[in-house]
């Protein structure tokens, strides 16, 4: 592993925080185009990246500390090592996105649908790009493999006793994401309703997430109930919130014709 991609003096640059940063900088270039594409202002993306930063750090972070609290009762300082040690929840980032997104929308009166479907391409990119930062971190591996492709893993921060081979489910998580944005870039001219195209995503991450979970059970995805982890729990219900969401809109869509060919929604 590599958690130190290098050193500046003494400041240390570290892998996970530096692929973070990647992500989502990549994600808002990304944004701007999906902004003009639908009748926004290129600035809006820049504007509304400082509050999905801020908000969806805290949420991921927040989350993540709440169900760990008992690796972080003994040492509370390191809740804020973020940057050192990584541990985000995915699902915590997207409470906080999505609430911050919402009073956004309110302040610049545009709609929340469109930013949603700005923002969902961009996501995907971004997280598959951040995932990287976990493999060179060393966190959030899986169970062994025999697979010619298993890696091996320190078994906590800097220690030098490794994993058996496992499956390098960071790899998969990003290659699963890339995947997720082709789709997107796809779906996007062929969705007729604002909004869908950001439920689209969050299913797919759903069914992507839920089965990468089960490599990672036991290891670095805690079992909630019958070998269910957290992460499945909130996917599944994420996943029937999305669809629903998506079939309701489709409907609601066939009265309004030409929503999205119409001009932009704001």
């Amino acid at each position: 592993m590599l958690r130190t991609l290098l050193h500046i003096g003494p400041i240390e640059i570290h892998s996970y925080g530096t692929f973070l940063m990647l992500g989502f900088v990549a994600g808002v270039l990304l944004a701007r185009r999906e902004a003009r594409r639908l009748g926004l202002s290129p600035e809006l993306p820049l504007d509304l990246a400082i509050w999905l930063l801020i908000a969806g750090v805290v949420g991921a972070r927040g989350l993540f500390v709440a169900l760990n609290w008992i690796d972080f009762a003994p040492r509370p300082i390191e809740v804020f090592y973020i940057w050192i040690q990584g541990g985000l929840s995915f699902h915590g980032g997207l409470l906080g996105g999505l609430l911050a997104g919402a009073l956004f929308a309110r302040r610049r009166q545009v709609s929340l649908a469109t930013l949603a479907d700005m923002s969902a391409a961009p996501l995907a990119l971004g997280y598959g790009i951040a995932r990287f930062g976990c493999l060179l971190n060393g966190c959030c591996y899986g169970s062994p493999t025999s697979l010619p492709w298993g890696m091996r893993f320190p078994l906590y921060p800097d220690s030098v006793i490794t994993t058996d081979p496992s499956h390098p489910t960071q790899v998969y998580a990003a290659l699963a994401s890339f995947a997720i944005f082709a789709v997107l870039m796809w779906a996007r001219p062929r969705l007729p309703v604002r909004g869908q195209l950001f439920l689209l995503y969050l299913a797919f991450y759903s069914v992507a997430r839920t089965a990468i979970e089960v490599l990672r059970k036991g290891y670095t995805g805690r079992v909630l109930f019958d070998g269910i982890t957290q992460a499945q729990v909130a996917s599944a219900v994420i996943f029937v919130a999305a669809v629903s969401g998506f079939v309701w809109l489709g409907r609601a869509g066939r009265n309004q014709p030409g929503t999205r060919e119409n001009g932009p929604t704001q």
